[in-house]
């Protein structure tokens, strides 16, 4: 088996599970522009020279994760061997992060057409073009993790598969949960309407951020947000990277979420003389 590269473009907020811990959901394209989802990755349990940016090239030997029935999920056949092999920038107006993401990999602009895919099991991953987006809002939800599954997740050490030292579960201090869900509605080439919640980790970053340069005001720190996902962002030719559920895959009317947000500068078109 050898080694595969994947450019990592998501990385989600991070979960409890109660089999793998704090677990984040991260995806990316191989150079022919295929999905791999990366998962389980305690991604914050790795040594600082085994962590990895979003457009990093990860290199590894991946194997299917045989519990997740998702065609596109794989897990690292040794989590040691996780290693970032250079980083894509955005030069020359982001031309490779381009080239991959919006030229080699699928781009879909048809929601419906991704919902029949993720029941047929063919697509959990995607690239998604809106045709036009209407609102960035968000709700207030639970402030603390379940504190049964804090519990369970640190009891049930004889069944954790990925690591044979489990004393990190006496110590460690799972990262803060977001208070609010953020979510875009937007329309389709179809002119189909949805709304999707935001996984992605960079927006829970990006609140706590502001929290604390607002000195704990949530509605100044809601604000920023607001300016920078829908002020900003908006300003782009703004793509989402999309995703299922592994609990909704097959159930859900519509069971795809954004885990990332792609604000990518519009391509400069060059005037012929």
């Amino acid at each position: 088996m050898d080694k595969e590269r994947v450019l990592i473009t998501v990385k989600t907020y991070p979960t409890l599970s109660r089999k793998y811990g704090e677990t984040v959901c991260t995806a990316g394209v191989r150079p022919d522009g295929t999905w791999v989802r990366v998962y389980p990755v305690p991604f914050r349990r790795l040594d600082e020279q085994e962590q990895y940016r979003k457009y990093d090239w990860l290199e590894c030997r991946w194997m299917r994760n045989s519990s997740d029935p998702r065609p596109e999920t794989f897990r690292p056949v040794d989590e040691s061997e996780l290693e970032p092999m250079g980083h894509i920038g955005t030069d020359r107006n982001w031309e490779e992060r381009r080239r991959i993401l919006l030229k080699t990999a699928k781009v879909y602009d048809q929601l419906d057409e991704l919902i029949a895919r993720a029941k047929a099991n063919q697509t959990s991953l995607a690239v998604f073009k809106p045709t036009r987006v209407t609102h960035f809002t968000w709700e207030e939800d639970t402030r603390d993790w379940d504190p049964a599954k804090v519990r369970q997740m640190r009891e049930l050490t004889n069944q954790f598969e990925l690591f044979s030292d489990n004393r990190w579960r006496e110590t460690f201090q799972v990262i803060p949960k977001l208070p609010f869900s953020f979510s875009y509605r937007f329309e389709d080439a179809a002119g189909k309407s949805s709304e999707l919640q935001i996984l992605d980790w960079e927006i829970g970053a990006l609140y706590w951020n502001c929290l604390r340069l607002a000195d704990g005001d949530e509605a100044l720190a809601l604000k920023k947000v607001h300016q920078k996902y829908w002020t900003a962002f908006l300003k782009t030719d703004l793509h989402f990277f999309l995703g299922t559920t592994q609990q909704f895959h097959f159930v859900a009317p519509n069971p795809w979420v954004i885990i990332g947000v792609l604000p990518i500068p519009h391509e400069r078109q060059l005037a012929l003389l």
